[in-house]
């Protein structure tokens, strides 16, 4: 099973990093960029559910699943997203290819598991012309563009400590570079003026969670969940370059913006807390619905250094509603009978907005987990595959409205650990 997750693994590997781009949304220029999904492809189906754990799954954002975890778990996910950008008056179409995550989780002890892995946290791709007409009736052109993004390394522990009840704990170590450019052009002027920008982030923030599960009858479970993702601490180291070019191509004077006269060389970026509650109920191994709803003081954060304008942040919040189907968890034959189909919605106020107006979510997800043939622990292996239609943003005012489609494709697979042979 190692070998073959290896094998899986150098394949996600080299099609993923070849193909990463992070995003290709204009509206990753704000803030740290766009957040990304965290999940794995499983919970993501289900509207982006974080309550539901199972024992063969690693759950990426409720490390109080972990508890119910019996079996090694490696996933991967890859997802590749369509994009259809329109204004008022035109419509451009554009795609990206990412690695979503990477991950192993392993019991421990009875009822307690551990997990570690690597997933992007944020992406920032975006390539923006602006024309304006000056005082002298020359068009003065500005060409925004920016790339990079923002990673984590994490480790989480889940336990049950009674009951019916789990407790977990996730520390996230985040890190990446972001980089914003913007140069500018005057219509019959020689000279161009570039701005080159660039923040070096790390640091810390840690998630926890708690899940109680008691049985209603014999056959059905009621799900509860309580989520917080700590404010997240980052500090930017920052740099900025300022300078002319040519038209005809070359730089010509390009100098060092001195930021410690400002105190803008290395600043603060604190990503409010977040909260999640969660409500759902099932029957193992057969059916799920659940709902949830998040909620994150946004308001008070803001990236000094980048000093954007016509730009401010709300509180932000999301609503969820998931779920899953299995026909016949244990049929002996007929794959169809075996396959988990998920589907779930949501919205996200996500805090952002631009020029006086909300920049809004919704998304439709949908997907279905396929059975590995195996034999042993590794007869619980899937494949994982999943679909998400949505749309983001705004005509409204000359801003830009995103319409989406994203595939994706996930590997879960199983092995047992620490199993002590006997020879008779």
């Amino acid at each position: 099973m190692v070998k073959n997750f290896l094998i899986a693994l150098a394949c996600l590997l080299s099609f993923g990093i070849y193909a990463q781009n992070g995003t290709i949304s204009p509206y990753s220029y704000f803030g740290v960029g766009d957040t990304r999904n965290n999940g794995t492809i499983e919970n993501r189906m289900m509207g982006g559910l974080q309550l539901y754990g199972d024992s063969i799954h690693i759950n990426l954002r409720n490390p109080a699943a972990l508890s119910k975890l019996r079996l090694t778990a490696y996933t991967a996910g890859i997802s590749h997203r369509e994009l259809r950008l329109r204004d008022n008056s035109e419509t451009q179409r554009t795609s990206v290819t990412n690695l979503d995550y990477l991950a192993v989780g392993f019991p421990l002890a009875k009822n307690t598991a551990i997990s570690f892995g690597i997933q992007p946290f944020t992406s920032v791709g975006y390539d923006l012309i602006s024309e304006t007409i000056n005082a002298e009736q020359d068009t003065v052109t500005n060409v925004f563009s920016g790339e990079g993004g923002l990673n984590k390394v994490f480790l989480s522990l889940g336990f049950q400590p009674i009951k019916n009840v789990a407790l977990g704990a996730t520390v996230n170590f985040n890190f990446g570079t972001l980089d914003y450019d913007r140069v500018q052009s005057t219509q019959n002027v020689q000279f161009g003026t570039l701005d080159r920008r660039e923040s070096r982030i790390n640091g810390f923030d840690f998630n926890f969670g708690g899940t109680y599960t008691p049985k209603i009858g014999e056959k059905h479970t009621l799900f509860t969940h309580l989520g917080v993702d700590t404010q997240i601490n980052l500090v930017s180291q920052n740099s900025q370059q300022i300078g002319s070019f040519s038209l005809q191509g070359g730089e010509i004077e390009v100098f060092d913006v001195d930021l410690d006269a400002r105190n803008l060389r290395n600043t603060e970026l604190k990503i409010p807390t977040r909260t999640t509650i969660g409500l759902g109920y099932g029957e193992d191994k057969k059916w799920f619905v659940g709902a949830e709803y998040a909620f994150q003081g946004l308001s008070s954060f803001e990236n000094t250094f980048l000093g954007q304008e016509n730009v401010a942040f709300e509180d932000a919040s999301t609503m969820a509603l998931g779920g899953y189907y299995v026909p016949n968890y244990s049929a002996l034959s007929g794959i169809f009978n075996r396959i988990t189909y998920r589907g779930g919605l949501r919205y996200d106020q996500t805090g952002l907005v631009v020029e006086g107006r909300e920049i809004n979510n919704f998304g439709i997800t949908f997907g279905f987990g396929v059975p590995i043939v195996g034999t042993g622990s590794d007869r619980f292996s899937n494949l994982n595959i999943g679909f998400e239609l949505g749309r983001r943003g705004t005509r409204a005012g000359g801003l830009l409205e995103e319409s989406y489609l994203n595939v994706s494709i996930g590997l879960s697979l199983n092995d047992q650990w620490f199993i002590q042979r006997k020879i008779n």
